[in-house]
Order: structure tokens, then sequence, then C-alpha cells
């Protein structure tokens, strides 16, 4: 399937920058891969089993990354590993907090890249936003990740990597569901998680896996603008929540907001969510809708939403998001009382439609607005970059 914008042109999945020092890194590695690793280095099979189980447990439910703090494995077993092996995290090049209590970290991958995690906390839970690619394929026009090219996908460590490094922060090891401040996660950071599959399956099958991380997939919602081709595969084979950027109910709308729209549009879209494995009452898909004064903010369009999510009878949910301007955004935020009139409308035919609150403006954490400032263009640059993305959607 072709993936509109700027892509790596390598049609299988990118080798994963060696360390300097040529040990490899064990984060993001799956049981088996873990387990290949050892054997690979000389562990005989059985050994290599026993030993894959317990540096699982203390990577992912301890969050140890130095071998000579893993006590059920001998000391002359851990020099070993240690001159072969690594436990990474990413490198922080900023750590930022916002007066909400919202926290983002701009991170730095072996090869100079950088990429942006978000936690969010509230009073019953916690989220961490993660990103899936440094940069975004699409050009979503109200949101400034979009107006980033693609540089490259992010590997499962580097996805995983982020979760850790929030673990790290909040000093939330060993892992336990009881008490911790990290409980959900969402992929709505940079990029489309639906354009890195693999490694984003990859990743969330170290996230949900018991014996380590054990995220709930119920605690762990993917967000997609709405690539067609690769839902009900991650319905199938994933299994976490659903949540579509809608933010338009036409298509010369969604069209202009959302440009994908161009090549798998609202009705395939919306067929697609009514078909994904798993959505129920019980299990809704979260519907995103961003509030741009006089773009897709008239009771015509609350109207017309309810009229869509009721003829495909989706079991949705709708966050109504006030948008978070940033410097040459072509829009502007709808006023309050709109957004009010909106929601109410919403609510009205029986389906949920809560406002968002915004987090972490002041440190450019809020929805829409994940950008590293290595990234800064003139407002024509913008222009120009839109234009080649629109182009290649054809």
């Amino acid at each position: 399937m072709p993936i509109p914008g700027h892509i790596d042109p390598v049609p299988v999945p990118r080798v994963a920058t060696p360390r300097p020092d040529g040990r490899i890194d064990l984060l993001g590695l799956s049981k088996l891969e873990l387990r290949m690793a050892l054997e690979t280095a000389q562990l005989e099979p059985k050994q290599a089993k026993l030993r894959a189980k317990q540096l699982w447990h203390w990577i992912y439910n301890r969050g140890v990354t130095d071998f000579s703090l893993m006590t059920d494995i001998s000391k002359t077993m851990q020099p070993w590993l240690a001159a072969r092996f690594a436990i990474s995290r990413p490198e922080v090049v900023e750590a930022q907090v916002s007066t909400d209590g919202t926290r983002k970290w701009l991170l730095r991958a072996p090869d100079g890249e950088e990429y942006e995690a978000v936690f969010i906390p509230d009073a019953d839970r916690g989220t961490l936003c993660v990103s899936s690619q440094v940069g975004c394929t699409l050009n979503c026009r109200f949101c400034h990740t979009g107006t980033m090219r693609l540089v490259r996908n992010l590997t499962a460590a580097e996805i995983v990597g982020q979760v850790m490094l929030a673990r790290d922060a909040l000093g939330e090891w060993p892992s336990t569901p009881e008490g911790r401040m990290l409980t959900n996660i969402v992929m709505m950071g940079m990029g489309e998680p639906l354009y890195n599959f693999d490694a984003v399956k990859d990743a969330l099958g170290i996230v949900m896996d018991g014996d380590g991380l054990a995220l709930s997939k119920r605690r762990i919602t993917l967000s997609t603008s709405g690539v067609v081709p690769m839902m009900a595969r991650a319905g199938a084979e994933i299994g976490v929540n659903l949540a579509v950027s809608l933010h338009g109910v036409t298509k010369e709308v969604r069209d202009e907001i959302v440009p994908l729209n161009r090549k798998y549009g609202i009705e395939q879209l919306l067929q697609a969510c009514a078909d994904y494995p798993g959505a129920n009452n019980a299990r809704r898909i979260t519907f995103e809708y961003v509030m741009l004064k006089d773009k897709n903010d008239s009771d015509a369009d609350a109207h017309e939403l309810v009229r869509l999510l009721k003829h495909y009878d989706l079991p949705a949910k709708v966050n109504l998001i006030p948008f978070n301007p940033w410097p040459g955004a072509p829009y502007e935020t709808s006023t309050p009382e709109r957004v009010r009139r909106f929601s109410d409308i919403v609510f009205e035919a029986g389906i949920s439609a809560p406002v968002r609150t915004p987090r972490g403006r002041d440190i450019d954490a809020a929805c829409g607005q994940l950008k590293t400032a290595s990234e800064k263009k003139s407002r024509a640059e913008l222009d120009r970059l839109a234009d080649e993305k629109q182009a290649a959607l054809g």
C-alpha cells in the first residue's frame, strides 16, 4: 500500500543504529528475540531460556538497567552479560513540567533524531502520550506536528523506551498495577501509528505482557487519522482501544483539515470503525474532534456528526478539543459558548461529547503541539511542505 508524503524508501524495517561499544541493546526485544540474542552470544539453549526469563523480569518488572543489580544472576554471569549487552533509555535533551503538572520530554535517538513524549496526570489516572515516528507523513492542518517532514519510524525499542523513561521519572518500579500514577497509554504523540504498524505492535506487545509492564489493553488507545486498510489488522493483532481523528463531517472540510480523507473518505473510515474488532458499548470508539472557529463548529456540523455516528451504529464517544493555536496556524479556536452548544447537541442525541481540558499549553505539550524546537519553520516553508504532502496524496 503506498504511503503518502515523505517516507523512508527502504521497504524493510530500519536497522537500529549499532552502539559504538558493539554491545546489543536488549530493550525492545521480544521474549524470543531476547533468548535468541543470548544463544547467538554462545549461551547454550537451556541456559539462554532461563536467563532470558530472568532478564525480562529485571528489565520490565523492576526497571533495572545495571546487570550487577540482578541478584538472582550469578556474579560471574553479570560481567559476561555487561560485556555483551546493554539496557538503554532514551537520551533526555530537555524535560519540562507545566504549571498543571503535565510533563514533556524531548528525547534524542542514537542517530541524533529527536521526538517527544508527554505525561498527563489526572485525579484518577495518569496518561502517557507516546510518539511512533520522528515527524509525520500526514499534514493535518490544525496539528503542529503535521508541519514536520517524516524523518523515520521509531523502533519498538524507542517506543517502549518512552514508557520506561516515564516509569523512571515517576519512581514506579517495581511494576505493579496498584497505586501507580502511569495507568494509561495513548498512541497520540508524533506520527501516524498505523504507518509504523510492526514496531507499534511489537512495542505494545511488550507493554501489555503480564510478566513485565503489564498494562491492560483496555488502558491503551491507538489513534489514527484514518488509515483504513490497517484498522482491521490493528484490531485483530493488537486489540487495544481505537481513537479516530475525525475533525470534520463533510468531504470538503475534512479534505482540508485531514488531507488523508482524499485517499480514504469519511464513509470508508466510518465503515472501518463499524467493523473494528472488539468495539462495543463497553469499549467505545473515541472520535477526536478539534474545534475550529467557523470551520467545523456549527450546529449543522454537530447534527451531521450525530447522523453519521447513528447511521453506522457506532458505539462512540466524541472528544471535543479546543484548538491549541501555534505560530502560523491557519485556524482560530472556537469560542467556549460555541463549543458548549456543539457538545449539548451531541449529548442530547445520546452520545457522550465531553470537552477536553487543554493541558500543558505553557510547555507546548497540548494536543497537536508536539514538535521539536529544532524543526521551527517559516510560514512559507510550512505552506510549501503542506503543498508537497497534499500532492503526494493525489
